[in-house]
């Protein structure tokens, strides 16, 4: 069965340079009946002003996964990593035994619409490490395209945790199903867009979730940009 998380039901502010939805319990939002979906940690969606971001501020033993919907996204960090990120473009740090970074939106027009995304390691103390790579929107078109997985597989950015990404861009016709496997969990966060899974209809900013083994038929896309989490 899949239950739905409303992009309302979201912890959300105005911090006027930033506007942020929490779908778990992050800073100043804290719900004990949200604060992490097996190691899945956090999905913020943050939109960021022009010329604002985040100063430079320190982490330990997760696994930050940045995903650019829109504009674009200027990174710099402790382990001398700079770097501007963009629409496709899929950023993985390991923060690991200790890390700062700053994030800031190089635009002095724009702002940028991402998702930051924090899953908990398997193991702590690991090295930190940096890696970005690029997803056009054919690799997710009409599919679910493997963009974060322990082993790299098909491209993907590595995450240390036994957890697979997919991302997938969904219109009219398109639509692709997912078989998770027995003692696995699924989050479908859906970015933008509304779409079908199953008999179930999401709209931005919705989550959905379910335990399996459970065939999972996304179908009926407008405008959809969806994010699946299959999870331990």
């Amino acid at each position: 069965m899949l239950s739905v998380r409303r992009s309302a039901e979201r912890g959300s502010f105005d911090h006027g340079w930033l506007q942020t939805s929490h779908t778990f319990s992050f800073a100043g939002y804290d719900d004990p009946r949200w604060v992490e979906y097996g190691p899945l940690r956090v999905i913020n969606e943050d939109r960021v002003a022009a010329g604002q971001g985040f100063a430079k501020h320190g982490h330990r033993d997760m696994e930050i996964v940045t995903y650019i919907l829109e504009g674009e996204l200027e990174h710099h960090d402790s382990m001398g990593n700079g770097s501007v990120i963009r629409v496709g473009d899929v950023q993985r740090m390991s923060a690991g035994t200790g890390v700062t970074h700053s994030e800031f939106n190089p635009s002095s027009a724009q702002a940028v619409h991402l998702l930051q995304i924090w899953i908990q390691p398997a193991a702590r103390g690991l090295a930190p490490g940096y890696e970005p790579k690029h997803f056009t929107a054919q690799d997710k078109r009409g599919r679910l395209c493997l963009i974060a997985a322990p082993d790299s597989a098909a491209g993907a950015v590595l995450v240390h945790q036994d957890a697979r990404v997919y991302a997938g861009l969904f219109d009219g016709a398109e639509r692709a199903s997912y078989a998770l496997a027995a003692g696995r969990r699924a989050w479908l966060q859906l970015a933008r867009g509304t779409l079908s899974v199953g008999e179930t209809r999401l709209s931005a900013g919705d989550g959905a979730y379910t335990a399996g083994p459970v065939p999972l038929g996304l179908h009926d896309g407008a405008g959809a940009e969806v994010l699946l989490f299959d999870l331990p």
